[in-house]
């Protein structure tokens, strides 16, 4: 399949730092035959680096994303938004261009606290919340 033929699809959160970093290399890595995969924020910020480690230890390599903002996919067509945190759906909730929105809210790993691998579980525990959650929602797509 071709990249004009793949589904495009825009994970959005606030700070483009973790959830939708984390959904998009994941849906990449398990349907990226099928999806063109971006991600955004209302409000970016940067990569966290425990998202990055948590990817890291299933495989996914996202150490090169960068935090983008949601405008940056302005007009472009998106067959599927999906907000994963309550502050982007309230900010963004219907995304101008979208055929589909969806909204599937995630804990926000960027304010566990602990020590060093508590905080890193923390990640990984979202981190498999939304891989699950993305390999039965775009199965089927």
């Amino acid at each position: 399949m071709t990249d004009k033929e793949k589904k495009k699809v825009l994970f959005l959160c606030t700070h483009n730092s973790a959830r939708s970093q984390m959904a998009e290399g994941i849906l990449r890595n398990l349907y990226g035959d099928k999806f063109e995969v971006f991600s955004a924020g209302t409000e970016p910020s940067r990569v966290n680096p425990y998202a990055i480690r948590a990817m890291q230890e299933i495989g996914i390599d996202i150490s090169a994303h960068s935090s983008k903002h949601m405008d940056k996919f302005e007009g472009m067509r998106i067959d599927y938004v999906v907000t994963v945190c309550d502050n982007a759906k309230q900010s963004c909730p219907t995304f101008p261009g979208a055929a589909h929105n969806i909204h599937k809210g995630f804990s926000d790993p960027s304010k566990f606290r602990g020590k060093d691998e508590e905080i890193l579980l923390g990640f990984k525990q979202v981190r498999d919340e939304i891989g699950g959650w993305i390999e039965k929602e775009f199965e089927m797509k």
